[in-house]
């Protein structure tokens, strides 16, 4: 496991507090999305579907500082659209460093290159760079020739200047598990900060809708794909809670239910509900959202139809943040964290 070790003891300490506060919703990573806009169409994405008048908008500096702290999760993703895109980004990204927040920048790669210099580097700042596969599988999944050399060139270039990156993988229906571990393979030979992997969700404004994994699918797919990890034979640099992984190969122990509240977004429409895969309507304060959802009718345990399949990250890691502070997770946990980068 790659969360580095400043990372995972705050974000130890933030859980122990929640407890011994006795709080059974709160959040644990913060997805602030200042702008819908993108330079990609990609078909498994629905982003860039809102309304001409609504692609135009972005949040101000101001308005992410202050959803930031009224949130309080220490760590914030700033997805899209493209993060980098926003003529302010440098100024947030600094604004959330200045905060002592873990930022997760998320690109696709084709501009941060050219705005590389505009970033300092900082334990508290990591560069998410959306990669699918393999050239010709990437390339594919983000429906224009030559984004994944353009990727990679910008990882090697980042990695130069000293900044953390880590990559952000979607597996679909219909991937190759022997392709996906030579994918693996490849992202080592970059001495990347970690990998980041998550089966895709039927995402209700995504051109694509053929290819999302039903939830027998996904446990089966990554039964193969990790199976290499999962037994020793390779030693990937995965930036997740091995309670996660063991949830998405299907172990009986890991049968968690979604834990949407983990990984609120705030955008320029408000704080969206119940989580950012769902269309279900903006709160305009996170205190709104928290208290006047009512979370019994999402996860999957809910019966939800619309929950059935989801196994994304965003709703289980946090609940596998949480339960590894039960004792019995405990030495798993610590065993991930003995293989942790500084």
């Amino acid at each position: 496991m790659a969360i580095q070790l400043q990372q995972a003891l705050e974000v130890g300490k933030y859980l122990l507090t929640q407890r011994l506060k006795g709080r059974k919703r709160f959040p644990l990573v913060l997805m602030l999305e200042p702008l819908f806009r993108c330079n990609l169409a990609c078909p498994g994405c629905g982003k860039i579907q809102h309304p001409k008048e609504i692609l135009k908008q972005n949040l101000t500096p101001q308005e992410c500082f202050a959803a930031v702290e009224e949130c309080g999760a220490p760590v914030v993703s700033i997805p899209g659209g493209e993060p980098l895109l926003h003529l302010q980004i440098a100024e947030i990204v600094q604004g959330l460093v200045d905060r002592q927040k873990f930022v997760y920048l998320c690109t696709n790669g084709l501009l941060l290159e050219k705005n590389i210099d505009k970033f300092k580097p900082s334990p508290y700042l990591t560069f998410s760079i959306h990669l699918d596969g393999l050239q010709a599988t990437h390339d594919r999944c983000v429906d224009r020739q030559g984004v994944f050399e353009i990727a990679v060139k910008a990882i090697r270039a980042a990695k130069a200047k000293g900044f953390r990156v880590t990559t952000n993988t979607t597996v679909f229906e219909g991937t190759d598990p022997k392709q996906m571990q030579e994918f693996f393979d490849f992202l080592e030979s970059l001495s990347i900060d970690g990998m980041m992997i998550s089966p895709g969700y039927s995402y209700e404004w995504a051109p694509d809708q053929e290819h999302f994994l039903k939830r027998q699918q996904t446990q089966l797919l990554f039964r193969e794909i990790l199976a290499p990890f999962k037994t020793g034979k390779k030693n990937w640099n995965f930036n997740h809670n091995p309670l996660f992984l063991d949830f998405l190969m299907g172990e009986k122990d890991k049968d968690y239910d979604c834990t949407p509240w983990g990984s609120p977004s705030y955008s320029v429409l408000g704080w969206q509900k119940p989580c950012y895969l769902m269309n279900e309507g903006y709160y305009a304060t996170f205190k709104g959202l928290l208290e006047e959802t009512n979370w019994d009718n999402y996860g999957y345990k809910s019966g939800n139809s619309k929950c059935a399949d989801c196994m994304v990250h965003c709703g289980y890691e946090p609940t596998a943040a949480i339960a590894a502070m039960e004792l019995e997770n405990i030495p798993q946990v610590l065993g991930s964290l003995l293989k942790i980068g500084g």
